[in-house]
């Protein structure tokens, strides 16, 4: 489902797409993106989630594969991998950039910043996968608190973490991730 925050993003993706510079992939899962991401699953906190994220190569692209078997039981329902930010984005940084496809499920990305003390708090933005690598812009307006201690909205220069997430609902995940940028 749309959020406000994320149609009115798309309609300006639509209208001004030339005007929003793209910057560089941070991440592009060529050297070594094991040293970088890591596979966090709800077994931390007693469900039973099981997955893997897995890094590979089908001809030129490099990609992360994120797939298991996602299970609310326990109080659980999540499997991600996610990367530390060494830096924050540029200050005028307007959202994250990714290059992904899937298995046609929801999936979606967490970001935690300086303010996001407790392992439970994140802001979260949804975006769908298909069988085809396709380009995705989700701008930081887009991006919702986990709860109301959290600052309303999320500032580029605050991130420290980005997480790619299956999540909220019992399903079989699939997700590839080619690259990462802000924008």
């Amino acid at each position: 489902m749309w959020s406000k925050a994320l149609f009115l993003a798309a309609i300006q993706t639509l209208f001004l797409g030339g005007a929003m510079a793209i910057a560089e992939p941070f991440e592009t899962f060529e050297t070594a993106p094991e040293t970088r991401w890591s596979y966090v699953a709800d077994t931390v906190m007693g469900g039973v989630s099981t997955g893997t994220v897995q890094f590979t190569r089908e001809g030129q692209t490099a990609f992360a594969r994120l797939e298991g078997t996602v299970s609310t039981a326990n109080n659980g329902g999540f499997i991600q991998f996610r990367r530390a930010l060494s830096d924050a984005a540029d200050a005028d940084a307007q959202g994250l950039r990714l290059r992904v496809r899937g298995n046609g499920q929801t999936y979606f990305v967490h970001l935690r910043t300086t303010g996001t003390r407790l392992p439970w708090q994140y802001y979260q933005a949804s975006f769908e996968t298909s069988g085809n690598w396709r380009e995705i812009r989700i701008p930081f307006s887009a991006f919702e608190r986990s709860g109301r201690l959290l600052r309303k909205s999320v500032k580029s220069g605050a991130l420290t973490s980005v997480g790619i997430v299956a999540y909220g609902r019992d399903h079989s995940a699939q997700v590839d991730v080619s690259e990462v940028a802000f924008y």
